[in-house]
């Protein structure tokens, strides 16, 4: 018989299948003429060319090799009101789009207060992604 956490980790398996297989460099997506990822569930995410490039206006010169698209927003079961973000160049473009980068003062990993996913998503609508975690 299935443990409590066996259902859990299932549940949240099938909750994640619209996430991708590979996450692609950007420059590899800036670079092909159709930019797509092949998600989970077997599908195809298609990422509009725009926002790509309005993510390379973001980053200095050779981080386009660097950044991992989609940017993977990770809702938690540990920290309630926030998402976090995984990874120096992901945290810079959130950060960016925030307004609240600063170049003495940068992480590998970031908290953001929940209410701030509406406004990262209004930006980049097909270059970031949720995931769901249970820890």
């Amino acid at each position: 018989m299935p443990t409590a956490e066996d259902i859990l980790n299932r549940e949240i398996a099938r909750v994640n299948l619209h996430l991708p297989v590979v996450r692609p460099t950007l420059r590899q997506l800036i670079d092909v003429e159709e930019p797509k990822v092949r998600l989970r569930d077997g599908s195809y995410h298609y990422f509009r060319r725009s926002e790509l490039e309005y993510l390379r206006s973001l980053l200095d010169d050779g981080e386009e090799d660097k950044l991992r698209v989609p940017i993977v927003l990770e809702i938690s079961t540990i920290y309630r009101g926030y998402f976090r973000v995984r990874g120096r160049i992901e945290v810079k473009v959130i950060d960016k789009i925030l307004g609240t980068y600063t170049v003495l003062d940068e992480k590998s990993e970031e908290l953001y207060l929940r209410y701030l996913l509406p406004k990262i998503r209004k930006t980049l609508p097909t270059t970031t992604t949720y995931a769901f975690i249970a820890e």
